[in-house]
């Protein structure tokens, strides 16, 4: 009896193949910096370890799970193989061996995982809770209701517990759902420019309270304090300590981080104009999707209510993210996200 391997089952294979190897060689050929915050995980120099907090329960988890005894290479392989058999599960689309732009991004998104999260790396535990929301819309057991609230209500915990700006993601999405009870045209590009000014009027909110505005306390404060080996920080046009600062800083990160063309001026480091090219074109699909979806909603809710996350995350990114490798690692922590609906058509139509 011979063994047949259907051909998207054999470049699903081929690329998780090309990114297990990657995943063991990245310790050798990555530069240190890359491996700054995994030194704090594996070994706890300031005693952080806790119940609260991406830092603390990042440390708990390594330790508990015995992974920071373990060498680089072999973390890196033993995880990559779970974030692949994350993806297994989700499913391979039969339109997977085809030669097109989409299948490509995510060709090369199998390698991006493999070079970002293949070390210890809080990342990896976000790639874990978003692997779980997907699987509770993918199964569709429960009323659209009843998963939305269970979903908001994990997300909410989530960032609580380990990262706090996915407590504005949970608004954000609410926000968005509210918003789309409004009946207009070009949907999708009234959405983003709704959830970025809903994003500045809650820094702006966060600013008269604490008094000083939220890119202020999380980019702006990181960068201030990096040297030049970074080159890809995304730094505002002007200073972000007045409302308008603040909103223009917003809109630029959004841009830096999901449309990166001002990442073109980076000519002499390829490696960041790849990669800021394929967040691009990931942004572009992704974009015309969304819009697709909100014609449709009422078609699909389950579809609708995670591109409300997928997008309110995107905008999010605006503020949070320091430079363009950090905008990638975490876009590699939402990946089972951003597959899922890449592949919607033809794996989150049928019941499981």
């Amino acid at each position: 009896m011979k063994l047949k391997i259907k051909n998207n089952v054999f470049i699903f294979y081929f690329f998780v193949a090309i990114g297990l190897l990657t995943s063991v060689l990245v310790f050798f050929v990555l530069p240190p910096r890359f491996f700054l915050d995994t030194n704090t995980y594996v070994n706890d120099p300031y005693n952080e370890i806790g119940y609260t907090g991406g830092y603390p329960i990042t440390i708990l988890f390594y330790k508990i799970t015995g992974l920071k005894y373990l060498h680089f290479s072999i973390i890196g392989f033993i995880q990559y193989f779970i974030l692949a058999l994350i993806l297994y599960k989700i499913g391979i689309p039969k339109s997977f061996a085809k030669l097109n732009l989409k299948n490509f991004l995510v060709y090369f998104g199998l390698i991006v995982m493999a070079i970002f999260l293949s070390m210890p790396t809080k990342e990896f535990i976000a790639y874990l809770f978003t692997a779980l929301i997907v699987f509770l819309y993918k199964n569709k057991k429960r009323s659209i209701r009843k998963t939305v609230i269970i979903s908001l209500l994990l997300i909410l915990f989530f960032g609580i517990k380990f990262r706090e700006y996915y407590i504005l993601l949970a608004v954000l999405s609410v926000l968005f759902f509210l918003f789309n009870k409004i009946r207009f045209y070009d949907k999708n590009v009234i959405n983003i420019i709704f959830g970025v000014l809903m994003l500045i009027c809650l820094s702006l909110s966060y600013g008269v309270l604490k008094g000083e505005f939220i890119s202020q306390s999380t980019r702006e404060t990181l960068n201030s304090s990096r040297n030049t080996e970074t080159n890809s920080m995304i730094i505002s046009p002007i200073d972000t300590d007045s409302w308008y600062g603040e909103s223009l800083g917003i809109v630029y990160g959004f841009f830096s981080v999901n449309i990166p063309l001002n990442a073109f001026k980076h000519i002499t480091s390829p490696q960041i104009l790849v990669f800021s090219i394929w967040q691009l074109f990931l942004f572009i699909i992704l974009f015309i999707k969304f819009g697709k979806s909100l014609n449709t909603k009422k078609e699909d809710p389950y579809q609708v209510w995670l591109f409300y996350f997928l997008f309110s995350y995107f905008i999010i990114q605006g503020v949070f993210e320091p430079d363009l490798g950090s905008a990638i690692r975490h876009k590699a922590g939402i990946f089972p996200l951003i597959y899922f609906l890449l592949y919607y058509d033809e794996l989150g139509k049928k019941l499981s």
